[in-house]
Formats: structure tokens, C-alpha cells, sequence
């Protein structure tokens, strides 16, 4: 791969990043996540399936590093049971790039099954998906096309949904003032656990 070629791949991906939608369901889902978690004291519940899992769980980490507590549902895993981590004033982050996938939609119907009033933000590309129909607060990626030779494996499309999941982590870091001191409470080892803790 020559220069040229990497530096091409740079500025299709910068571009989509300036292209994703900036709608008011950013303060939305940054107010919902500060009523649930920080007021109601629930916890956020992040989900989403192959790549936009590992998204979802990348999301759920800096969260809990940062003040509000989060923990990652994986959707099959929750019709084995794993689904009685939801409680009373839980919040539910769901990433799916089609806003269709089979295990995100069975996964809002089993968690309303078992706590009616759950609401959920949904991450996605798809502006008219099933998924969309039901989430309190929807953001969208823009749906850029995949920089993969082949235009199928999630590449720029989960460069995005971790761009929207980090507006998402600031948004709320700035609405609890949360300080360098209260997140060296919470991330102890390594290297940015003792710069946390300079003086």
C-alpha cells in the first residue's frame, strides 16, 4: 500500500466523521443518561452484535471510567439468562449498524418483558430501521460507505459509531464535572492511573 493510498483511506474516514448527522437526540440521550444513571441510579446497558458488539463494549468501558456506571449485555447471551442484569431505572445504548439486526430487536422486547418502562438509545445507520421505531433517542452514523476494498467489513461505519459513543462519554463527563480525582478512583493501575494521580 503506497502513501497516497493510506493517505486517501485517512481523508475518506475524516470525511464521514464530519458527515455524521448532528441532531438534537445528542442532548437527548446525554440528558437520559444523566436522569437514569446519575439521578434514578440505574446503570447504562450497552449491547450490539459482532463488530458493533465490540463497539458497544468499548462504549460501555470508557463510560464506567468516567464516572457512570456501565456494564456490556451481550444480545445472545441474554436469552440465556444474562438478561436478569436489568433493573429498576437501567438505561439501555444499543449499536446496530442496519437498525434491523434479529438479536437487538428480540433483545428490546425481552428487556420490556422484564422491565416495562426500559427506554433505549440506539446507534445506527439506518434511518427508517425497525429498531428506530422504538428508541427514545436516535443517532445516526451518517451511513458512510465502508473503506474495506469490498465495501462489507465494518470499518468506517465503526470508526463512527465510537466517535458518537465518545460526543456521548464527554457530553456527560462535562454535565457531573467529573474530575481527574475521581477518575484516578476508578482507574488505579498503569500508566494512566499514575498520571491521574499527579499533582
Amino acid at each position: 500500500m503506497t502513501n497516497n493510498e493510506i493517505q486517501e483511506i485517512l481523508q475518506q474516514e475524516a470525511q464521514a466523521l464530519l458527515n455524521i448527522p448532528i441532531t438534537n437526540d445528542y442532548q437527548k440521550a446525554i440528558s437520559l443518561i444523566i436522569q437514569q444513571i446519575h439521578n434514578k441510579k440505574g446503570k447504562l446497558v450497552t449491547s450490539g452484535m459482532g463488530k458493533a458488539g465490540q463497539i458497544a463494549l468499548n462504549i460501555s468501558t470508557t463510560f464506567s471510567s468516567t464516572g457512570t456506571p456501565s456494564v456490556f449485555l451481550h444480545p445472545s447471551e441474554a436469552q440465556h439468562g444474562d438478561l436478569g442484569i436489568l433493573q429498576d431505572n437501567d438505561l439501555l445504548l444499543v449499536v446496530s449498524n442496519s437498525g434491523k439486526t434479529k438479536e437487538i430487536i428480540d433483545l428490546i422486547t425481552l428487556a420490556r418483558r422484564l422491565q416495562p418502562e426500559i427506554q433505549f438509545i440506539l446507534i445506527t445507520a439506518n434511518p427508517e430501521g425497525e429498531l428506530i421505531e422504538k428508541a427514545t433517542a436516535t443517532l445516526l452514523t451518517g451511513n458512510p460507505k465502508e473503506v474495506c476494498l469490498l465495501g462489507m467489513a465494518p470499518t468506517t461505519s465503526t470508526t463512527m459509531m465510537t466517535v458518537i459513543g465518545d460526543i456521548l462519554v464527554v457530553g456527560v463527563e462535562k454535565a457531573i464535572n467529573f474530575t481527574r480525582e475521581e477518575y484516578a478512583k476508578r482507574h488505579h493501575g498503569g500508566y494512566l492511573g499514575e498520571k491521574s494521580r499527579e499533582k
